[in-house]
């Protein structure tokens, strides 16, 4: 049984359309009257969007639902599906805590109201019966100001029990004018020694050579290869991995084929510049992981000697990984386990 590691996974776009659809019917008449029909819900969930924009116009109608009540239900189903149909010894969860505050408070309250959104996720990812090493990825974001996402990597900073870095999200095409903001947030965090990533080079328009400099591990990336190959020297240099979401390109329209992405590998490879294969919105894809890995392989984007290379390069940039303990000694303690019914 192979073991997996899940570096790029938001919270927002995770919960399978079965799930939500039933908790639509069971608690949020507004949305149930608007989707009453389970299939037809599935077909507006997951059927491809013409750009990145329309795509996270998806994220505002499931975050409006994660909330203080809420919020445990939904990790819960998480984790018990990510361990028992895709064997993953790690997850980072990623989300921007803001969004899943009581939006009635004042921007000073629900910036303090935060810190429990983030110990509510934790504990309800920490599950005994399903024995992931979780952590969670805090997101800045696009939409909010420049206070509150400082607010966000501060957080990053006290609550380390719970969050191993942060993110930037909102769409990488339209940081351009706030792009200076971006960089100082980045620099504060990494001052406070907050580990980083953030969602850059994934379209056309989102290619900011600023924030390089400061990401630990690059959110998607796949245009620094398709288009910046010479970029590709300096990120082996730093040790920085790309975090490639094969099916979330074509849901967006970022990419018309995912043989597309074989020259992303082949670039990657040849540079020595890392990757690490993730779902991204595994809900919203109706997709998992093992499968991810199993599409580029019979498509022939990748061979069996770079899928591995993948999940080792996973494991190996995981920001919470006990890099003492390699994947397999993980495996004997998974198999170890008691099984656990489903349901």
């Amino acid at each position: 049984m192979a073991l997996y590691a899940e570096l790029h996974r938001h919270l927002g776009g995770s919960i399978v359309p079965r799930i939500l659809w039933r908790y639509f019917q069971r608690h949020d008449r507004q949305l149930a009257e608007q989707f009453p029909d389970y299939l037809e819900f599935e077909e507006f969930y997951t059927h491809p969007r013409s750009s990145l924009d329309e795509y996270l116009e998806l994220h505002t109608m499931v975050e409006s639902t994660q909330t203080v009540e809420t919020l445990p239900y939904f990790v819960y189903r998480l984790i018990r599906g990510a361990y028992i149909f895709e064997n993953l010894a790690y997850l980072e969860l990623r989300y921007t805590p803001y969004f899943r505050t009581d939006p009635r408070l004042s921007q000073s309250d629900r910036i303090d109201q935060m810190a429990e959104i983030v110990e509510i996720v934790g504990k309800a990812a920490r599950v005994s019966e399903y024995p992931i090493v979780t952590s969670q990825i805090l997101c800045m974001h696009l939409r909010l100001p420049y206070e509150v996402n400082r607010a966000i990597a501060s957080l990053a900073n006290q609550m380390p029990e719970y969050v191993c870095a942060i993110d930037l999200a909102g769409g990488d095409n339209h940081y351009g004018e706030r792009i200076d903001e971006f960089v100082r947030l980045y620099a504060y965090a990494r001052d406070l020694g907050v580990k980083t990533t953030g969602h850059v080079y994934e379209t056309a328009g989102g290619c900011h050579p600023e924030l390089l400099p400061y990401l630990m591990r690059i959110g998607h990336g796949i245009q620094i290869p398709l288009q910046y190959p010479e970029l590709l020297g300096a990120i082996a240099a730093r040790g920085q991995c790309l975090e490639v979401c094969p099916t979330t390109y074509l849901k967006t329209g970022t990419l018309d084929d995912m043989r597309q992405l074989k020259i992303v590998f082949d670039r990657c490879f040849e540079a020595g510049v890392d990757i690490a294969i993730c779902t991204d919105n595994a809900g919203l894809h109706d997709m998992r992981l093992p499968f991810e890995y199993e599409n580029l392989l019979t498509q022939d984007i990748i061979d069996f000697r770079q899928l591995q290379a993948c999940q080792a390069a996973s494991f190996r940039h995981a920001f919470a990984w006990p890099h003492s303990q390699p994947p397999a000694d993980m495996l004997i303690g998974l198999l170890r386990s008691e099984p656990v019914p489903v349901g």
